[in-house]
C-alpha cells in the first residue's frame, strides 16, 4: 500500500524537518521530495506535515506514520536481503557519540547483527570530536556523531537545540564567572559553549572536567555548575537553566552519519548499517525528545 521510496522520503523530512535538507540527503530534487510527501498523504488520506515558508512540523498523524514508516522499511529491507540471497561479510568499525548510548541505538545494532551475522561489528563510543579524528585517521568506517560548527558534510540524522542545564536548586550569579561542567577537548559541545560565552563577553570558570559521563552528571546534580547539551536528552534530576539567568543562546546541533574511506574494508556493510540507522529514525530522532544523557 505504501511505496518504500515515499516512506524513505517521509522519514528524511521528518528527521530533518526540512524539505531542502531531505532532498540533499536523498540526492534528489526538492520537487521530488514534495511529490513523494504529497502522494503519501494522498495514500493515507491524512496530512502528515504542517509547513510554511519558515517551518516544517509533523502533525499528529505524521507522528503516527513515523513509527509505521520505520517498521515497514525495516521489514522491506529484511525481505529484500533474504530473497536476494546476499550475505554481508567483513569487519565494520562503527563509532557513536555518547549522546546515543541511552537511546534505542543498541536495539538498531542488535537488529543489524541478527540480519548480518557474518559482519564483525566493532563499536566505539567516544566524544564526537574524538570520533571525527578517528574517522579521519582511518580507524573507523562509519560514525554517528555531532557535526562541527560550519561543517556541511555527512548525512543528517537529526537536529536539536543546545541548551544550558543544571540542578533545579542551582542559582546563577551574573556578577561571578559562570561555573562550567564540561568534557575535555575535543568535545564539540564544549567548544561551542566556550565560543559562545567568549563571543558574548561572559566570564566563566571550569568547575568540573571529566571524560566520564556519570562524573559530569554527578557534578551537575550536586550543583557544581551548568552543562551545555542537547535539549532532547536532559537526564533525570537536571533541568534547563531559566531564561532569566541571561545565558547566551547556544544554537542548534546536527547529528550526522559520516563514512570513512579506508581500502579493503566492507563499504557494503557500512552502507547497510547507515541505512538501518536512517530507517530507524523514528527511534533515534524521536529519542532526542526522550530521556537520555548529556552531549559529548
Amino acid at each position: 500500500m505504501y511505496d518504500p521510496a515515499q516512506l524513505r522520503t517521509f522519514l528524511a523530512v521528518a528527521q530533518t524537518l526540512s524539505f531542502t535538507q531531505a532532498a540533499r540527503r536523498l540526492g534528489v530534487r526538492q520537487s521530488t521530495v514534495s511529490q513523494h510527501v504529497r502522494r503519501l498523504e494522498e495514500a493515507t488520506g491524512r496530512q502528515l506535515f504542517t509547513r510554511d515558508t519558515h517551518r516544517v512540523d509533523l502533525t499528529e498523524d505524521g507522528e503516527a506514520m513515523l513509527g509505521f514508516a520505520g517498521t515497514i522499511l525495516r521489514a522491506h529491507e529484511r525481505a529484500s536481503a533474504f530473497f536476494a540471497g546476499t550475505r554481508l561479510r567483513g569487519r565494520l568499525r562503527f563509532g557513536a557519540s555518547e549522546d546515543f548510548v541511552l537511546t534505542q541505538l543498541p536495539e538498531i545494532l542488535e537488529g543489524f547483527r541478527k540480519e548480518h551475522p557474518e559482519v564483525d561489528l566493532e563499536l566505539t563510543v567516544e566524544l564526537s570530536g574524538s570520533l571525527h579524528q578517528s574517522l579521519a585517521a582511518g580507524r573507523l568506517d562509519l560514525v554517528l556523531a555531532k557535526r562541527r560548527t560550519g561543517d556541511t558534510h555527512g548525512e543528517l540524522v537529526g537536529r536539536d537545540a543546545l541548551t544550558w542545564i543544571g540542578a533545579p536548586q542551582l542559582r546563577i550569579d551574573p556578577e561571578r564567572p559562570l561555573p562550567l561542567i564540561v568534557f575535555p577537548p575535543p568535545g564539540i559541545t564544549r567548544a561551542r559553549a566556550l565560543e559562545v560565552l567568549e563571543r558574548h563577553g561572559r566570564s566563566w570558570r571550569l568547575a568540573c572536567t571529566s571524560s566520564s559521563l556519570s562524573g559530569l552528571i554527578a557534578a551537575a546534580r550536586a550543583g557544581l555548575g551548568v552543562m551545555a547539551h542537547t535539549r532532547g536528552l536532559i537526564p533525570p534530576g537536571l533541568v534547563e537553566v531559566p531564561a532569566r539567568a541571561g545565558l547566551p543562546d547556544l544554537g542548534d546541533v546536527d547529528f550526522v552519519l559520516l563514512h570513512g574511506h579506508r581500502r579493503g574494508g566492507s563499504p557494503e556493510a557500512a552502507d547497510a548499517l547507515a541505512a538501518a540507522i536512517l530507517a530507524g529514525g523514528d527511534r533515534l530522532h524521536r529519542g532526542f525528545g526522550g530521556p537520555g544523557d548529556p552531549s559529548a
